[in-house]
Parts: C-alpha cells; sequence; structure tokens
C-alpha cells in the first residue's frame, strides 16, 4: 500500500505508526528492533503504542465514516494524558507546541494532532475501508471523500466484489 505519498506535515507520524500493522498478512513492525527503533520505543512501550495506534486507527475509520474494527480505548482518553508545553521563541515570538518527554510518543501524536487540527488536515487522515486492510492513508480527493488506501488494490477489489455480487444476482 505503499503507493500514496505520505501525509503531510507531522500527520506522517500518526500515518506510519497505524501502519505498523499489517492486518491482512498480520505483522507489526513494533514486533522488530527497526520497528520500535523508528518510534524510539522500548520494548516495555510496545503495548502502550499499539493501544495508541488503535486507538488512532479507530479514529481514522470514523473520519472516512466507518465503524471501527475492534474496542480501543477512546483517543479522547489517551490523549488527555499527553502533557504538552506551549514554547514561545524568544527572538521572533512564534509559538508551537512542544511534547513533554515522560511519555515521547503519545505526546508527539498529541502534538501532531493540535497541528493538523489548526491546519485542517485532521479530518483527512483516514483508514482504508476494506476490512483486511484499514491502513492509514491522507485523502487528498478534491471533495475529501476517498475509501480506500489504494484504488489500484482495496479500491478495485471493493468494486470487483460488487461486479460479482451484481453478476450473480446478489443486492449490493
Amino acid at each position: 500500500m505503499s503507493e500514496r505519498v505520505p501525509a503531510p506535515g507531522e500527520l506522517a507520524l500518526i500515518e506510519a505508526l497505524v501502519n505498523t500493522l499489517d492486518i491482512e498478512s498480520g505483522t507489526d513492525a513494533l514486533d522488530t528492533e527497526d520497528g520500535r527503533a523508528r518510534f524510539a520505543l522500548a520494548e516495555g512501550e510496545v503495548p502502550h503504542a499499539r493501544e495508541l495506534r488503535e486507538s488512532l486507527r479507530a479514529t481514522l475509520l470514523a473520519h472516512a465514516g466507518h465503524p471501527a474494527h475492534r474496542a480501543s480505548t477512546p483517543l479522547g482518553e489517551l490523549l488527555a494524558r499527553a502533557p504538552l508545553l506551549v514554547a514561545i521563541d524568544a527572538h521572533d515570538g512564534s509559538a508551537h507546541l512542544t511534547p513533554v518527554e515522560a511519555q515521547p510518543l503519545l505526546s508527539r501524536v498529541a502534538a501532531a494532532i493540535a497541528q493538523a487540527v489548526l491546519a485542517g488536515t485532521w479530518p483527512r487522515l483516514k483508514a482504508c475501508e476494506a476490512p483486511t486492510c484499514h491502513w492509514a492513508y491522507y485523502d487528498r480527493s478534491p471533495a475529501g471523500r476517498g475509501r480506500w488506501c489504494s484504488m489500484a488494490v482495496c479500491g478495485a477489489r471493493a468494486k470487483m466484489r460488487t461486479y460479482r455480487a451484481r453478476q450473480a444476482g446478489e443486492p449490493s
């Protein structure tokens, strides 16, 4: 599913975290040392990262108008534990959110979401509707109504299922 351009700015972090699990194959990049290193995670932090990942996935599915694929902690509950500081640059007075090191991944995700909300890009980060996929992607369609991470893969499969059902006389 890597044919898409990564999400803009800090949303790329969230997209990458959600996409550490390949639902179809069952592989989880967080099981590997390289996968953990990508997010600066110690092995003991992996359960919390997985909880965050699935809460994010449920939210991204909601962005696309789909129900969550499994029960997860509501993202708002997790983000309530994410301390952020507003840092002011002494030279130009600009402000930005800075994660607090107590829970670095959670705080980085919270900062990324806050920045995306301000930029108006947060609702465009979605999860594919295909039940065997749920890959995160940034919807760049003009109307913001993308449904699949890849039209060439998940979209084509869905359209083929609909076509076959129609040919067999089943309601779609």
